[in-house]
């Protein structure tokens, strides 16, 4: 199956015996409705559509071989060149193209919101599974939950024995998530120390939630108070960076602001819970791993003598090391804090962009470390794992899901020369048409879609959230830039992790 001639005779011929004809595709008027999905269990955004192929031995193979490294999706970034001339130099990579309108943290908050919503720990690859039986280990809402857990009784590891405020450690020379002896992070969710930046926000997060107990008590707040009223003031805020902030680069501005004028169109669980559909969990939202750079500027002055500590996000070289020469999480040491200027726009020209969300995947990405899996077992390569989850969940083609929303699927010339004309994975046709839609800056029409809904969708359906309990009148009040509104630059000045506070 190495071949293209191969790959297209499974996707058009297998696929469309397994799924039918696309251009035939079923309309969203046409899809049965849904049950009612509980909360902690995944559920479907299109019930009616056929999963694009049928899970046999004969599509993992078709899947992996579009997954390998050196594959179809591999941007074939030179690490032979190092870390920093792939950032000072992107022109060695020219299949792996800069986003000029994306900041490299735009990756990695991305990142942690996933890790606020989802988390399947029982599901395996390939392996067809129904998602009304899986469980959901996270709330599907944006509650900070990765970062608080059950809260202070539930989960008082997390926290100081006042039981109001977060643990937080040191690095070395700054902050780290608290740590067991062997090195294990004590958090919520394992997952945000898969790398040295997902840790750095969960720290930032654990001094802002810590700053906002300080504030409050200064105003009055009695004890009795202070956690739940810390949480909600944190948690509101960051609620608003998601809305104003993210959902505009990703999606676009105008499919945010249309969601929230409008409704939602496809995301529509009431009148039951919210949850969260694996057209979203497993396909859509995963199109941040296209935004991965091969390699990073971690911080301005981490190394012993005072330079840059620049490293790729992982490198087989770092396996063992006590303070890996990769990005990978789960070691502390000195230099292992991050510079947010490289990632955050403060202003002073330090800030580096991502990279295009199109059919482009950092080379790094299909060797991953095991500890980064967290299932700990592989197939190593990230694009294996994205196609092989087709399959657990039986998920439906992108044409179909396209043709479902009304956009249109895009042209059997478009996608002709990857060998998918008629018959995409999902993850990859969002891929595809945010590359040839929308030039790689942000998603097409029905990846921005699905995951503006669902966003917005979590938020009009949590009655703790700021969309519904102060509604959309609310305006952050935290200092910020500028008034009335808040960015992860200003969180992060609130934390006292930017660059000013440090005196960098």
């Amino acid at each position: 199956m190495g071949s293209t001639l191969s790959r297209r005779t499974f996707i058009s011929g297998v696929g469309a015996t397994a799924a039918g004809a696309v251009a035939g595709g079923a309309t969203l008027a046409e899809q049965p409705a849904a049950a009612a999905t509980p909360a902690d269990r995944f559920g479907r955004m299109f019930p009616g559509l056929p999963p694009f192929v049928a899970a046999d031995s004969r599509s993992r193979t078709a899947l992996t071989d579009i997954g390998r490294p050196g594959g179809l999706l591999d941007a074939r970034d030179p690490l032979n060149e190092g870390p920093i001339r792939l950032i000072t130099n992107p022109e060695l990579s020219p299949r792996n193209r800069d986003n000029p309108f994306h900041t490299a943290g735009t990756t990695f908050f991305g990142q942690f919101l996933d890790h606020d919503m989802t988390f399947d720990t029982t599901s395996r690859l390939a392996v067809p599974t129904p998602p009304e039986s899986t469980t959901n280990t996270r709330t599907p809402a944006l509650d900070l939950d990765s970062v608080y857990g059950g809260g202070p009784v539930v989960s008082p590891a997390l926290y100081e024995s006042d039981r109001i405020k977060l643990r937080i450690e040191s690095g070395g020379r700054f902050e780290d998530v608290p740590r067991a002896s062997n090195g294990t992070a004590i958090i919520s969710d394992p997952r945000n120390d898969e790398n040295v930046i997902i840790s750095g926000l969960q720290a930032a997060f654990i001094l802002a939630h810590n700053r906002a107990v300080d504030l409050l008590r200064g105003q009055g707040v009695p004890s009795n108070n202070l956690f739940e009223r810390a949480r909600q003031l944190i948690t509101w805020h960051y609620q608003w960076i998601i809305v104003n902030e993210f959902l505009p680069q990703v999606s676009g501005h105008g499919i945010t602001q249309d969601i929230l004028a409008h409704g939602r169109r496809f995301y529509r669980p009431e009148p039951g819970p919210a949850f969260i559909p694996v057209e979203f969990q497993g396909a859509a939202y995963r199109f941040g791993h296209s935004m991965v750079r091969p390699s990073y500027r971690v911080n301005l002055a981490g190394n012993a003598d005072g330079s840059p500590f620049f490293g790729f996000i992982f490198d087989p070289a770092g396996e063992g090391q006590a303070d890996p020469v990769d990005l990978r999480g789960g070691r502390r040491a000195r230099r292992r804090f991050i510079g947010w200027q490289t990632f955050f726009n403060f202003g002073d020209g330090q800030v580096r962009p991502n990279k295009r969300i199109d059919r482009n995947i950092s080379t790094p990405l299909f060797n991953l470390p095991l500890g980064a899996i967290a299932s700990g077992e592989p197939p190593t390569s990230l694009p294996q794992r994205n196609l092989l989850r087709h399959l657990t969940w039986s998920l439906p083609s992108g044409q179909r899901v396209a043709n479902a929303m009304g956009w249109g699927a895009l042209t059997l010339n478009e996608l002709a020369p990857y060998g998918m004309e008629n018959n995409s994975p999902l993850w990859y046709y969002v891929l595809a048409e945010a590359e040839l839609i929308g030039d790689g800056i942000v998603l097409g029409p029905a990846g921005a879609r699905i995951v503006g809904e669902v966003f917005i969708g979590l938020l009009q359906l949590d009655p703790r959230s700021y969309l519904r309990a102060a509604g959309a009148g609310w305006r952050p009040t935290l200092p910020a830039q500028r008034a009335g509104t808040f960015g992860m630059t200003d969180l992060l000045r609130w934390a006292r992790v930017d660059p000013a506070s440090r005196g960098q």
